[in-house]
Protein backbone atom coordinates (compact mmCIF):
# COMPACT_ATOMS: atom_id res chain seq x y z
CA UNK A 1 0.00 0.00 0.00
CA UNK A 2 1.40 3.41 -0.95
CA UNK A 3 0.73 6.23 1.47
CA UNK A 4 -0.99 9.42 0.37
CA UNK A 5 0.56 12.82 1.08
CA UNK A 6 -1.50 13.39 4.24
CA UNK A 7 -0.32 10.16 5.85
CA UNK A 8 3.26 10.97 4.78
CA UNK A 9 2.86 14.36 6.50
CA UNK A 10 1.66 12.59 9.66
CA UNK A 11 4.62 10.17 9.54
CA UNK A 12 7.02 13.09 8.99
CA UNK A 13 5.50 14.88 12.00
CA UNK A 14 5.78 11.74 14.19
CA UNK A 15 9.44 11.30 13.27
CA UNK A 16 10.32 14.97 13.79
CA UNK A 17 8.53 15.14 17.16
CA UNK A 18 10.06 11.90 18.43
CA UNK A 19 13.55 13.04 17.42
CA UNK A 20 12.98 16.38 19.17
CA UNK A 21 11.26 15.19 22.37
CA UNK A 22 12.49 11.59 22.79
CA UNK A 23 8.93 10.82 23.90
CA UNK A 24 6.26 8.68 22.17
CA UNK A 25 4.03 10.95 20.09
CA UNK A 26 0.25 11.22 20.41
CA UNK A 27 -2.30 12.51 17.88
CA UNK A 28 -3.29 15.49 20.04
CA UNK A 29 0.27 16.80 20.30
CA UNK A 30 0.72 16.38 16.52
CA UNK A 31 -2.31 18.54 15.78
CA UNK A 32 -1.12 21.17 18.27
CA UNK A 33 2.48 21.32 16.99
CA UNK A 34 2.02 20.89 13.25
CA UNK A 35 -0.21 22.56 10.70
CA UNK A 36 -1.82 19.33 9.50
CA UNK A 37 -5.17 21.06 8.81
CA UNK A 38 -7.15 18.00 9.96
CA UNK A 39 -8.81 16.93 13.19
CA UNK A 40 -7.31 14.76 15.93
CA UNK A 41 -9.69 11.96 14.89
CA UNK A 42 -8.34 12.02 11.32
CA UNK A 43 -4.76 12.00 12.61
CA UNK A 44 -5.63 9.05 14.90
CA UNK A 45 -7.01 7.15 11.91
CA UNK A 46 -3.92 7.94 9.85
CA UNK A 47 -1.67 6.82 12.71
CA UNK A 48 -3.63 3.56 12.92
CA UNK A 49 -2.95 2.96 9.21
CA UNK A 50 0.74 3.83 9.65
CA UNK A 51 0.93 1.37 12.55
CA UNK A 52 -0.85 -1.34 10.58
CA UNK A 53 1.64 -0.83 7.73
CA UNK A 54 4.61 -1.07 10.10
CA UNK A 55 5.83 2.55 9.94
CA UNK A 56 5.18 3.36 13.61
CA UNK A 57 4.51 1.27 16.71
CA UNK A 58 3.34 1.59 20.30
CA UNK A 59 6.26 0.87 22.67
CA UNK A 60 3.92 0.44 25.67
CA UNK A 61 0.30 1.01 26.57
CA UNK A 62 0.44 4.81 26.42
CA UNK A 63 -1.30 6.57 23.55
CA UNK A 64 1.99 7.59 21.99
CA UNK A 65 3.71 6.04 18.97
CA UNK A 66 7.34 5.94 17.86
CA UNK A 67 8.76 5.37 14.36
CA UNK A 68 10.02 1.94 13.31
CA UNK A 69 13.10 1.32 11.15
CA UNK A 70 10.71 1.13 8.18
CA UNK A 71 9.23 4.51 9.17
CA UNK A 72 12.65 6.14 9.44
CA UNK A 73 13.64 4.69 6.05
CA UNK A 74 10.56 6.17 4.35
CA UNK A 75 11.17 9.49 6.13
CA UNK A 76 14.78 9.58 4.86
CA UNK A 77 13.85 8.44 1.34
CA UNK A 78 11.14 11.12 1.07
CA UNK A 79 13.26 13.80 2.74
CA UNK A 80 12.47 16.93 0.75
CA UNK A 81 14.77 19.24 2.66
CA UNK A 82 18.15 18.84 4.29
CA UNK A 83 18.61 21.20 7.20
CA UNK A 84 21.20 23.77 6.03
CA UNK A 85 24.18 24.42 8.27
CA UNK A 86 24.14 27.82 9.90
CA UNK A 87 26.73 30.41 8.82
CA UNK A 88 28.36 29.98 12.25
CA UNK A 89 28.65 26.20 11.72
CA UNK A 90 30.15 26.70 8.26
CA UNK A 91 32.67 29.21 9.61
CA UNK A 92 33.56 26.81 12.43
CA UNK A 93 34.22 24.00 9.93
CA UNK A 94 36.34 26.20 7.72
CA UNK A 95 38.29 27.74 10.60
CA UNK A 96 38.98 24.44 12.36
CA UNK A 97 40.02 22.47 9.28
CA UNK A 98 42.05 25.23 7.63
CA UNK A 99 44.26 25.38 10.73
CA UNK A 100 45.40 21.76 10.34
CA UNK A 101 49.17 21.32 9.97
CA UNK A 102 49.40 17.76 8.58
CA UNK A 103 47.32 14.71 7.71
CA UNK A 104 47.07 13.42 11.28
CA UNK A 105 45.88 16.84 12.37
CA UNK A 106 43.30 16.97 9.55
CA UNK A 107 41.86 13.57 10.54
CA UNK A 108 41.76 14.33 14.28
CA UNK A 109 40.16 17.75 13.74
CA UNK A 110 37.62 16.24 11.30
CA UNK A 111 36.46 13.47 13.62
CA UNK A 112 36.11 15.82 16.61
CA UNK A 113 34.23 18.34 14.48
CA UNK A 114 31.77 15.72 13.18
CA UNK A 115 31.08 14.48 16.71
CA UNK A 116 30.45 18.04 17.91
CA UNK A 117 28.19 19.01 14.99
CA UNK A 118 26.03 15.87 15.10
CA UNK A 119 26.34 14.91 18.79
CA UNK A 120 26.86 11.32 17.64
CA UNK A 121 29.83 8.96 17.34
CA UNK A 122 32.06 10.09 14.45
CA UNK A 123 34.38 7.83 12.45
CA UNK A 124 36.97 8.98 9.90
CA UNK A 125 39.11 6.65 7.81
CA UNK A 126 42.63 7.84 7.04
CA UNK A 127 43.25 8.21 3.30
CA UNK A 128 43.75 4.68 2.01
CA UNK A 129 47.22 3.89 0.67
CA UNK A 130 45.70 1.76 -2.08
CA UNK A 131 43.62 4.71 -3.36
CA UNK A 132 46.39 7.31 -3.09
CA UNK A 133 48.96 8.32 -5.69
CA UNK A 134 52.68 8.87 -5.19
CA UNK A 135 53.56 12.55 -5.01
CA UNK A 136 57.24 12.19 -4.26
CA UNK A 137 59.76 9.66 -3.01
CA UNK A 138 62.90 10.66 -1.14
CA UNK A 139 66.05 8.64 -0.32
CA UNK A 140 68.16 9.85 2.59
CA UNK A 141 71.60 8.44 3.39
CA UNK A 142 71.90 7.54 7.08
CA UNK A 143 75.12 5.49 6.84
CA UNK A 144 77.20 4.11 3.94
CA UNK A 145 75.01 1.00 3.67
CA UNK A 146 71.72 2.28 5.12
CA UNK A 147 69.07 4.55 3.56
CA UNK A 148 65.78 6.05 4.72
CA UNK A 149 63.02 5.71 2.13
CA UNK A 150 60.31 8.38 2.53
CA UNK A 151 57.17 8.20 0.38
CA UNK A 152 54.68 11.10 0.30
CA UNK A 153 51.24 10.59 -1.24
CA UNK A 154 48.88 13.10 -2.82
CA UNK A 155 46.78 13.02 0.37
CA UNK A 156 49.70 14.00 2.59
CA UNK A 157 50.19 10.52 3.99
CA UNK A 158 53.88 9.84 4.73
CA UNK A 159 55.40 6.35 4.82
CA UNK A 160 58.97 5.86 6.05
CA UNK A 161 61.15 2.74 5.85
CA UNK A 162 64.74 2.00 6.89
CA UNK A 163 66.55 0.09 4.14
CA UNK A 164 69.74 -1.92 4.73
CA UNK A 165 71.51 -1.97 1.37
CA UNK A 166 73.66 -4.87 0.07
CA UNK A 167 76.71 -2.57 0.24
CA UNK A 168 77.78 1.10 0.45
CA UNK A 169 75.92 3.42 -1.94
CA UNK A 170 77.57 6.65 -3.12
CA UNK A 171 75.67 9.94 -3.13
CA UNK A 172 75.52 10.10 -6.94
CA UNK A 173 74.04 6.60 -7.05
CA UNK A 174 71.48 7.58 -4.40
CA UNK A 175 70.40 10.54 -6.56
CA UNK A 176 70.18 8.28 -9.63
CA UNK A 177 68.10 5.69 -7.77
CA UNK A 178 65.75 8.38 -6.43
CA UNK A 179 65.34 9.92 -9.90
CA UNK A 180 64.52 6.57 -11.52
CA UNK A 181 61.98 5.60 -8.85
CA UNK A 182 60.23 9.02 -8.94
CA UNK A 183 60.11 9.01 -12.74
CA UNK A 184 58.45 5.59 -12.66
CA UNK A 185 55.99 6.03 -9.77
CA UNK A 186 55.10 9.73 -9.41
CA UNK A 187 51.45 10.42 -10.21
CA UNK A 188 50.49 6.73 -10.25
CA UNK A 189 48.01 5.09 -7.89
CA UNK A 190 49.72 2.91 -5.35
CA UNK A 191 47.41 0.02 -6.24
CA UNK A 192 48.87 0.13 -9.80
CA UNK A 193 52.49 0.46 -8.65
CA UNK A 194 53.59 -3.21 -8.18
CA UNK A 195 53.79 -3.77 -11.95
CA UNK A 196 55.77 -0.53 -12.36
CA UNK A 197 58.15 -1.43 -9.53
CA UNK A 198 58.85 -4.79 -11.14
CA UNK A 199 60.33 -3.01 -14.19
CA UNK A 200 62.71 -0.83 -12.13
CA UNK A 201 65.26 -3.63 -11.65
CA UNK A 202 65.20 -4.63 -15.34
CA UNK A 203 65.78 -1.04 -16.45
CA UNK A 204 68.55 -0.23 -13.91
CA UNK A 205 72.19 -0.23 -15.11
CA UNK A 206 74.30 -3.17 -13.88
CA UNK A 207 76.05 -1.25 -11.10
CA UNK A 208 72.71 -0.09 -9.59
CA UNK A 209 70.87 -3.39 -9.97
CA UNK A 210 71.67 -4.86 -6.50
CA UNK A 211 70.64 -1.60 -4.78
CA UNK A 212 67.50 -1.25 -6.93
CA UNK A 213 66.55 -4.87 -6.19
CA UNK A 214 66.67 -4.15 -2.44
CA UNK A 215 64.72 -0.89 -2.78
CA UNK A 216 62.11 -2.52 -5.01
CA UNK A 217 61.44 -5.27 -2.50
CA UNK A 218 60.98 -2.67 0.27
CA UNK A 219 58.65 -0.64 -1.96
CA UNK A 220 56.57 -3.72 -2.75
CA UNK A 221 56.35 -4.55 0.94
CA UNK A 222 55.27 -0.97 1.66
CA UNK A 223 52.59 -0.93 -1.03
CA UNK A 224 51.30 -4.48 -0.90
CA UNK A 225 51.87 -5.82 2.58
CA UNK A 226 51.56 -2.59 4.58
CA UNK A 227 48.16 -1.39 3.37
CA UNK A 228 46.58 -1.55 6.80
CA UNK A 229 43.74 0.93 7.13
CA UNK A 230 43.62 3.38 10.01
CA UNK A 231 40.60 4.95 11.66
CA UNK A 232 39.95 7.77 14.08
CA UNK A 233 36.93 7.75 16.41
CA UNK A 234 35.35 10.48 18.56
CA UNK A 235 32.14 11.11 20.49
CA UNK A 236 31.58 7.65 21.97
CA UNK A 237 30.34 9.35 25.16
CA UNK A 238 27.45 10.78 23.09
CA UNK A 239 25.88 7.30 23.16
CA UNK A 240 25.25 7.75 26.87
CA UNK A 241 22.70 10.47 26.07
CA UNK A 242 20.41 7.81 24.60
CA UNK A 243 17.23 6.63 26.28
CA UNK A 244 16.11 3.07 27.03
CA UNK A 245 14.03 3.24 23.85
CA UNK A 246 17.11 4.04 21.74
CA UNK A 247 19.06 0.94 22.71
CA UNK A 248 16.64 -1.82 23.78
CA UNK A 249 18.32 -4.05 26.36
CA UNK A 250 21.75 -2.45 26.39
CA UNK A 251 24.18 -0.74 24.06
CA UNK A 252 26.99 -3.16 24.90
CA UNK A 253 26.75 -4.57 21.37
CA UNK A 254 27.20 -1.07 19.96
CA UNK A 255 30.31 -0.49 22.08
CA UNK A 256 31.74 -3.86 21.03
CA UNK A 257 31.16 -2.99 17.36
CA UNK A 258 32.98 0.32 17.81
CA UNK A 259 36.05 -1.64 18.93
CA UNK A 260 36.08 -3.71 15.72
CA UNK A 261 37.96 -1.79 13.02
CA UNK A 262 36.89 -4.27 10.34
CA UNK A 263 33.23 -3.55 11.13
CA UNK A 264 33.75 0.23 11.08
CA UNK A 265 35.72 0.09 7.81
CA UNK A 266 32.89 -1.85 6.20
CA UNK A 267 30.44 0.79 7.41
CA UNK A 268 32.26 3.86 6.10
CA UNK A 269 35.01 2.69 3.75
CA UNK A 270 33.07 1.30 0.79
CA UNK A 271 31.83 4.50 -0.87
CA UNK A 272 33.19 4.99 -4.40
CA UNK A 273 32.02 8.56 -5.03
CA UNK A 274 32.26 11.68 -2.82
CA UNK A 275 28.73 12.61 -3.93
CA UNK A 276 27.26 9.30 -2.71
CA UNK A 277 25.67 9.29 0.73
CA UNK A 278 24.86 5.98 2.42
CA UNK A 279 22.32 5.71 5.22
CA UNK A 280 21.88 2.39 7.01
CA UNK A 281 18.96 2.28 9.45
CA UNK A 282 18.53 -0.34 12.18
CA UNK A 283 18.19 -3.82 10.72
CA UNK A 284 19.84 -2.67 7.47
CA UNK A 285 23.14 -2.94 9.36
CA UNK A 286 24.75 -6.32 8.76
CA UNK A 287 26.44 -6.39 12.16
CA UNK A 288 23.96 -7.52 14.81
CA UNK A 289 25.35 -5.22 17.49
CA UNK A 290 24.51 -2.17 15.38
CA UNK A 291 20.87 -2.98 14.64
CA UNK A 292 19.63 -0.39 17.11
CA UNK A 293 21.69 2.31 15.33
CA UNK A 294 21.76 4.31 12.12
CA UNK A 295 24.93 5.10 10.17
CA UNK A 296 25.27 8.08 7.80
CA UNK A 297 28.47 7.94 5.71
CA UNK A 298 30.11 9.27 2.57
CA UNK A 299 33.45 9.24 0.82
CA UNK A 300 35.90 12.13 0.71
CA UNK A 301 38.90 13.06 -1.37
CA UNK A 302 40.39 15.67 -3.72
CA UNK A 303 38.05 16.41 -6.63
CA UNK A 304 36.04 13.37 -7.70
CA UNK A 305 38.55 10.87 -6.25
CA UNK A 306 37.60 9.01 -3.06
CA UNK A 307 40.55 8.26 -0.78
CA UNK A 308 38.64 7.42 2.40
CA UNK A 309 35.29 7.43 4.13
CA UNK A 310 33.77 9.31 7.05
CA UNK A 311 30.48 9.16 8.85
CA UNK A 312 28.52 9.16 12.09
CA UNK A 313 26.75 6.48 14.08
CA UNK A 314 23.94 7.02 16.57
CA UNK A 315 20.50 5.80 17.62
CA UNK A 316 17.89 5.41 14.87
CA UNK A 317 16.25 8.43 16.53
CA UNK A 318 18.79 10.84 15.09
CA UNK A 319 18.34 14.21 13.42
CA UNK A 320 18.66 12.91 9.85
CA UNK A 321 18.34 16.27 8.01
CA UNK A 322 20.97 17.89 10.25
CA UNK A 323 23.28 14.86 10.28
CA UNK A 324 23.18 14.49 6.48
CA UNK A 325 24.04 18.18 6.04
CA UNK A 326 26.95 17.98 8.50
CA UNK A 327 28.44 14.81 6.98
CA UNK A 328 28.22 16.23 3.45
CA UNK A 329 29.68 19.61 4.41
CA UNK A 330 32.60 18.20 6.39
CA UNK A 331 33.45 15.70 3.62
CA UNK A 332 33.44 18.52 1.06
CA UNK A 333 35.73 20.73 3.18
CA UNK A 334 38.18 17.87 3.80
CA UNK A 335 38.25 17.11 0.07
CA UNK A 336 39.00 20.75 -0.74
CA UNK A 337 41.75 20.78 1.88
CA UNK A 338 43.41 17.68 0.43
CA UNK A 339 43.16 19.16 -3.08
CA UNK A 340 45.08 22.25 -1.93
CA UNK A 341 47.95 20.32 -0.34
Amino acid sequence: MSLDERKLDVLRAVVEDYIATQEPVGSKSLVERHQLRVSSATVRNDMAVLEEEGYIHQPHTSAGRVPTDKGYRLFVDRLSRVKPLSPAERRAIQRLLSGAVDLDDIVHRTVRLLAQLTRQVAVVQYPSLARSTVRHLELVTLAPGRLMLVMITNTGRVEQRLVDMPGPVGEEDVLDLRSRINEKLSGHRLSDSPTLIATLVDEAPAQLRPAMTTLSSVLLETLVERQEERLSLAGTANLARGTALDFPGSFRGVLEALEEEVVLLKLIGEVESPTTLRIRIGDENEYEGLRTTSVVSTGYGPGSVVVGGLGVLGPTRMDYPGTIAAVRAVARYVGELLAQN
